[in-house]
Parts: C-alpha cells; sequence; structure tokens
C-alpha cells in the first residue's frame, strides 16, 4: 500500500502537468481515437474473462497435450514442414 502512494502525485499541480504532456505528445485529434481504442481493449478483455469463467463452469477447459504422448515421427516432420515453411518465406520475400 505504501508503494502505491509514492507512485501516485497528491497534488493537483501534478495531474495537470501530467494531462498537458499527454495532450502535447498525443494530440487534440488523437486522444478521441485512443479513448475508443483503451475502452474498445477493456471491453474485449472482459468478454474475454467472461468467456473464459464460462468455460471454466462448463468443464470446457483444455489440457495441453503431453510430450510424451506425441510420437517422435510427428515431431520431425513437423520441423520439417516448419523448416520448409521458413524456407519458402524467404524465398519469396527477396
Amino acid at each position: 500500500m505504501n508503494v502505491l502512494m509514492f507512485l501516485l502525485p497528491e497534488s493537483p499541480m501534478i495531474w495537470i502537468f501530467v494531462i498537458a504532456v499527454i495532450f502535447l505528445l498525443f494530440g487534440g485529434s488523437k486522444l478521441p481515437q485512443l479513448a475508443k481504442a483503451l475502452g474498445q481493449s477493456k471491453k474485449a478483455f472482459r468478454e474475454g474473462i467472461a468467456e473464459a469463467d464460462e468455460d471454466e463452469a462448463l468443464g470446457k477447459t483444455s489440457k495441453p497435450a503431453s510430450l510424451a504422448s506425441v510420437d517422435d515421427e510427428e515431431l520431425f516432420e513437423e520441423a520439417r514442414r516448419r523448416a520448409r515453411l521458413r524456407v519458402s518465406e524467404g524465398k519469396s520475400e527477396h
């Protein structure tokens, strides 16, 4: 709790200064866009949390497969496939 008190400025003048700096950095036209993006992110985060809670309540949580259950040949084949993709992506960029 004491650490939080050091992070939050108590003086109203400091708050005004911080708001002024933010306004100067982002400009008047970017602030509404920034606020909208922040609101959308907050809404998406809440929806994700609610969806995870619903899945947990329904018992739909998926457990990742253990590495012991994967065949070595499947691992090697996947590694080869990814290597081919990387090579083909490298050639297409040049």
